[in-house]
Order: structure tokens, then sequence, then C-alpha cells
């Protein structure tokens, strides 16, 4: 796994909870519970990739 990915989703994160705390604070919580769940996403297509591989590696580890 690369490093780079694990910095990605933590600039994410961060820039998540910042726009999250200014939308909550302007009395835009839907748009900020928005905002959370497009974060959320994100990662995920980032990362399904290395769940996948994952799975696969457990799956072949069973076989045996």
């Amino acid at each position: 796994m690369d490093i780079n990915i694990v910095f990605k989703i933590a600039a994410v994160g961060i820039l998540v909870s910042v726009m999250n705390q200014v939308l909550s604070r302007a009395g835009r919580d839907e748009q900020a519970m928005l905002t959370t769940l497009a974060g959320l996403v994100v990662v995920l297509f980032w990362i399904i990739q290395y769940i996948s591989e994952l799975f696969n590696q457990v799956e072949t580890l069973f076989r045996l």
C-alpha cells in the first residue's frame, strides 16, 4: 500500500471537518451533513481497490 493514500485521506478529513464546522456555525446543518457524506464517498472510492485486494488475499489464504 502506498503511504500517499493515507496522506490524501487525512487531508480530506481535515478539509471536511473544517468545512463542517464553518457550515454548522453558519446555521447550514444540512449542507454540513452533505459535505461530510461527500467526503466519505470520495474516500471510499479511493480505498475500494485496497479492500478488494484484501478480500482476494483472505480468500486465497483460506483456500489453501
